[in-house]
């Protein structure tokens, strides 16, 4: 009888359920899900109605855990984000009311149309998974993942995020427009109903933290470790970058590397799962210069001129 509760298996039961509701982009998917193995944080940064909600909700509806949905505005509060403390006359003492980031997945709607400070009140829960208030500190449930979206090209009324805030997404991701047959496809599949209206959990949220468990073990030669640490080093020697990537994104690739090797069904890393993921991991923790900003260059250009550049383990020439 075939062990269908190993945690390859679970992984792509995951992904195949989440593929009902986003079609055409497993690759965004497995990503996604090897964020939340690693414990990481997903910033989805695309266009309107290309699928970022969906993709929180089929992910945390396949796993069957608890789901909230935080939309950021300019007049949110921090209180509106962690919670409140209520004096009870009841009881004739304070209460904790918890806030919508007590959850498993937190979907943070369009977080750069609140102000700074609303927002670093996200990071004390993405970092330490844990909610201060009033000075009394409250654990998060666990498995935990914040996935925020925000939109690229309508800059009116949003804030920019602080390094330091997008330093705590292990990742940024883009769905990117459906292709012809997928479009219709969408069309196809919604003609009547919504698919993330019947999407059933096909994992628990104890298999998802057996997943997280089972990803530290994963094998990493140290020639691949080796080149995790060459391309982040990079980073701060490449002439267009004005700060370069912190040891936070060496250990961001280490584990997400690891997390997609589990998620692809392999007990070891390989050269092409850093390349796959290096974008993804290492793109939104760089700050261009100003010139390289003019010039109208990406920081997803230069890590991938970056990936030309460092040598492939075990690649020849």
């Amino acid at each position: 009888m075939q062990d269908t509760s190993t945690p390859a298996l679970i992984a792509l039961r995951i992904i195949d359920n989440v593929s009902k509701v986003i079609v055409g982009k497993r690759s965004v998917i497995e990503h996604a899900l090897a964020a939340l193995v690693a414990q990481g944080h997903v910033l989805v940064e695309d266009v309107p109605g290309v699928g970022k909600t969906m993709l929180a909700k089929s992910i945390s509806a396949s796993v069957g855990c608890s789901f909230k949905r935080i939309q950021f505005t300019p007049d949110l509060l921090p209180s509106d984000v962690s919670g409140i403390s209520v004096y009870s006359q009841q009881r004739g003492e304070f209460e904790f009311r918890p806030g919508p980031i007590m959850s498993q997945v937190v979907l943070a709607d369009e977080i750069n149309r609140a102000t700074p400070k609303t927002q670093s009140a996200m990071l004390e829960a993405m970092e330490e998974l844990q909610v201060t208030v009033d000075g009394v500190t409250h654990n998060l449930e666990h498995p935990f993942i914040v996935m925020a979206t925000q939109n690229p090209i309508e800059y009116e009324g949003t804030f920019p995020l602080p390094e330091a805030q997008l330093d705590r997404f292990l990742m940024r991701l883009s769905l990117g427009y459906p292709t012809f047959n997928e479009e219709m496809s969408v069309i196809e599949i919604q003609e009547t109903t919504h698919p993330i209206d019947d999407l059933e959990a096909v994992a628990t949220p104890g298999e998802v933290i057996s997943m997280q468990q089972a990803a530290k073990q994963i094998y990493v030669d140290q020639v691949v470790r080796s080149y995790i640490v060459s391309l982040v080093e990079a980073t701060r020697e490449q002439r267009d970058v004005a700060l370069g990537a912190s040891p936070r994104a060496s250990l961001g690739l280490f584990r997400a590397s690891r997390a997609l090797a589990l998620v692809q069904n392999r007990d070891y890393v390989i050269p092409d799962d850093i390349r796959d993921l290096a974008v993804s991991v290492i793109a939104h923790r760089l700050i261009l210069s100003s010139s390289a900003r003019m010039r109208g260059v990406r920081t997803a250009d230069v890590v991938q001129d970056l990936l030309n550049q460092v040598a492939v383990p075990g690649a020849t020439r």
